[in-house]
Order: C-alpha cells, then structure tokens, then sequence
C-alpha cells in the first residue's frame, strides 16, 4: 500500500505544476491520479502489479479547498498552509509556540512551520491583528489550503 504521505506530496506537486494525469509503476504496484479539470479533485486508483484485475474503485482524495467557515468566524480572516506536510507551532519541541489564541502579530511575523519534503517552512501572518483561533495541533499532518489560524484582523 502506498504511503499516504507520498499520496498527499504526489497530489500537491499535480496541483502546482497543473497536471491533469500522473502514472506511476514499480513491480509492486501501480498508482494512477487523473484530475478531470480544474478544481476537481484528484482520482486514484492504486492496484498491485501482480494482479491488475483487482483495481480498487477510484477513491477522491480531499480537496485542496478548505471547510466553509463557521457563522461565528465571520470578519475573520484565515492564515491557510502553502503546502502539504506536517504543522508545527514552535522552532523546537519544548520551546514556546509562536503564537497562541490572543496574541497580537504582524504580518511579518512567523506564526508556525510546515515541514515538507525533511524541508522546515516558516509561515507568516501576512495580515496585522490578533490571533482568533489556532485550528490544528502541533504535529497534525496538513493539506495545502488547510486553514491553520484565524485572525481578526485590526
């Protein structure tokens, strides 16, 4: 079975590079992604190289797009992942995280870091105000897109 990981990278480098169809194979097995059109998300098909007549029916992969926000989050503007990998909310485990609920930040400010790729990337606020709510948890694998923080903004 294919490393989800790998799955989640795959598709966030078909999305970037606007690819409609990526076909791998090894003597192992076999993974198809087919993208219909833009905005669409990705089909999958996966199957072992052994046996191709037991392809598994096309699964969707979570769409890039983020959950419609709550009522209650109205006038609150999300700071979203840039990419796919893991959440991080400080430079080191037993360091301080970089903002909690409540705190001011500016846009230059770094907020948290996404590891992608054994690669460690700051994000930054990219809006002045005031830390709203944090909307995942330190370690969460994310998705691109993914709202990560809400700010209101000043």
């Amino acid at each position: 079975m294919i490393d989800i990981r790998k799955l989640k990278e795959l598709v966030r480098l078909m999305v970037a590079n606007d690819l409609t169809e990526i076909d791998l194979r090894d003597s192992e097995e076999q993974v198809t992604l087919h993208r219909p059109g833009p905005g669409d998300a990705p089909v999958v098909q996966q199957s072992a190289a052994a046996s191709p007549q037991q392809i598994q029916q096309p699964a969707a992969v979570p769409s890039a797009v983020a959950a419609p926000v709550e009522d209650d989050t109205a006038g609150l503007v999300p700071i979203s992942s840039p990419m796919v990998g893991t959440f991080y909310a400080a430079a080191t485990p037993d360091a301080t995280p970089f903002v909690a609920e409540g705190d001011a930040v500016k846009e230059d400010a770094i907020v948290c870091i996404v590891e992608a790729m054994k690669i460690f990337n700051e994000i930054k606020a990219e809006v002045n105000g005031t830390i709203a709510k944090v909307l995942v948890s330190n370690g969460d694998a994310i998705e691109f897109g993914q709202d990560l923080f809400l700010v209101k903004p000043d």
